[in-house]
């Protein structure tokens, strides 16, 4: 039977070394504020007498601390054969394939990029070399991706100089 080729899976990232660390991390900070919010009133000085509201503010701190560490890893990477959506820290992109030049990750990166046409470069925060095997098995699918989506582009002619 000749059809048409097996379309190309998507593909998703998520740093998950990173959110482990980042748990991690969230429990200790939890932890150290909790032993600091139940050993407050024991402390006194002459001038402040700590009571039970400032046991509440420093367990918020505590909360709230925990809950921005846990943000910081919710990088994110979605691609299909429309394109791809980047979720970094603070900022979103969501573009096709046809911006996109190349999906980069080199051995001495942290993590991955894609190099759109204009030049600019995306840093890929959820793609991250600690993750070993998944990251690379996810640079493969974006890369094999961007390939089925670009194949139908025309050649571009050759440089006469190379700068």
């Amino acid at each position: 039977m000749s059809g048409s080729p097996d379309p190309v899976p998507a593909v998703s990232a998520v740093p998950r070394r990173m959110r482990q660390l980042l748990v991690v991390l969230a429990g200790v900070v939890l932890v150290v504020t909790a032993v600091v919010a139940l050993a407050l009133p024991s402390t006194q000085n002459t001038v402040v007498d700590y009571g039970v509201v400032d046991q509440f503010a420093i367990a918020g701190l505590g909360l709230a601390l925990a809950a921005g560490v846990v943000l910081l890893g919710r990088s994110r990477v979605d691609a299909d054969a429309a394109g791809v959506r980047v979720r970094n820290l603070v900022v979103h992109h969501q573009l096709p394939w046809a911006w996109v030049r190349a999906v980069r990750f080199e051995r001495t990166s942290a993590w991955g990029a894609l190099l759109l046409e204009n030049g600019d470069e995306i840093s890929l925060h959820a793609l991250q070399a600690v993750d070993g095997e998944r990251a690379v098995r996810a640079v493969e699918g974006l890369r094999a991706l961007h390939a089925a989506a670009r194949a139908d582009d025309a050649v571009p002619p050759p440089l006469l100089y190379d700068d």
